[in-house]
């Protein structure tokens, strides 16, 4: 279950980049106290909490990742976990990132983790919860758009009877993705441009199309 921090300022109203700056430094605060098994991110003015995935979670992500490592073998860019991705003040944990190979250039000055400006690709895993159900979708979604990251894969037992879904076309201003294309699982979908273009996500990642 994921806990939300709700850190956000009352409507009256100091300026957001005050907010940011205290949000930012809550969570600095935050990530050197978390238990073993549980991540922090800043998205949309909240600090939000969650546990380490379930064994599926993991295993859907990992298969992924190790797709994506075989298929960009040779080229400048490698798949990544684990890692914060920063933009601003916000902090984003996603499940798989595609980025350059070596990065010194592009990894924040204090660090803490790779600027969202060198992100190719994101991929997000759907855990189960209400919560994290609306944090992939929704907010992650409007976050990763207004950081420009070309291309937002969610991988979503929960939608449907489990679907895939290629975001690509950002408009931060919007905060949108402009094109979006949806498969069931056991059905194949191609990365449509970028780093990963060509790369398919099938069911051997997926698991089979299901029935109701």
């Amino acid at each position: 279950m994921t806990a939300l921090a709700n850190e956000s300022a009352p409507e009256a109203a100091t300026p957001s980049s005050e907010l940011d700056e205290a949000l930012w430094l809550a969570w600095q605060a935050a990530v050197e106290k978390l238990p073993e098994g549980f991540r922090a991110e800043i998205i949309e003015g909240s600090i939000e909490v969650s546990p380490t995935g379930r064994y599926s979670h993991g295993r859907t992500a990992n298969d992924l990742r190790d797709g994506l490592v075989l298929f960009l073998a040779g080229s400048d860019y490698a798949a990544r976990q684990d890692m914060n991705v920063i933009h601003g003040r916000k902090v984003l944990i996603p499940d798989v990132f595609i980025a350059p190979r070596d990065t010194p250039e592009h990894v924040t000055e204090d660090g803490i983790g790779i600027k969202a400006s060198a992100v190719e690709l994101v991929v997000e895993v759907v855990s189960p919860g209400r919560d994290s159900v609306s944090r992939d979708r929704v907010r992650k979604r409007r976050a990763y758009a207004r950081a420009g990251i070309p291309v937002y894969v969610l991988i979503d037992d929960h939608d449907e009877l489990g679907m895939v879904t290629v975001l690509t076309t950002p408009d931060p201003d919007q905060a949108v993705y402009d094109d979006e294309v949806r498969v069931a699982y056991g059905t194949t979908v191609t990365i449509p441009e970028g780093p990963a273009k060509g790369f398919t996500i099938r069911e051997d990642i997926t698991g089979p199309g299901r029935t109701a």
